[in-house]
């Protein structure tokens, strides 16, 4: 598999979001309650849906979070052999607060962790969007949360 990042993309050919959360200085992350892995929050967009909707309704669905700063950071593809490429946004949340996880969705468990663990539920993704993440904070991307961070971006 190749993973390609995009500084920008139509929002129409982003099929799905993930948000790289981060709770002081550790990552949270998820476990799906059909898994013993771990993974980012995030998932695909619905209809009618912004994809940075997706990424707002995701973070709330997996682990409670609304209180945060979400900003995107690229778009980026998948690539596999014998496959279409499929296409999504990795954003990052600096949480201001921690919310209660809502009832009746798919995710059993969350953890803020200092690194991501070696049981990732997409091991040969999660790595690079980590690396991702790491590059744009250290290059000082925030942007103020009264731009149209989608316009910038995407």
């Amino acid at each position: 598999m190749e993973i390609r990042f995009y500084d920008q993309a139509l929002d129409s050919d982003l099929k799905f979001a993930v948000v790289a959360a981060r709770v002081g200085s550790q990552w949270l992350l998820c476990r799906h309650q059909d898994r013993t892995t771990w993974e980012f929050p995030g998932g695909h967009r619905e209809a009618g849906e912004s994809i940075h909707d997706t990424a707002r309704r995701e973070l709330w669905e997996e682990t409670g979070i609304t209180d945060c700063q979400l900003e995107p950071v690229a778009a980026y593809g998948l690539f596999q052999e014998g496959e279409e490429p499929s296409f999504g946004a990795l954003f990052f949340a600096e949480v201001r607060e921690l919310g209660a996880r809502p009832a009746g969705f798919e995710i059993a468990e969350n953890r803020c962790m200092d690194s991501l663990p070696t049981e990732m539920t997409y091991p040969e993704i999660q790595p690079a969007l980590m690396e991702q993440i790491q590059a744009w904070l250290a290059g000082g991307n925030f942007r103020s949360e009264e731009e149209d961070l989608m316009e910038l971006i995407f």
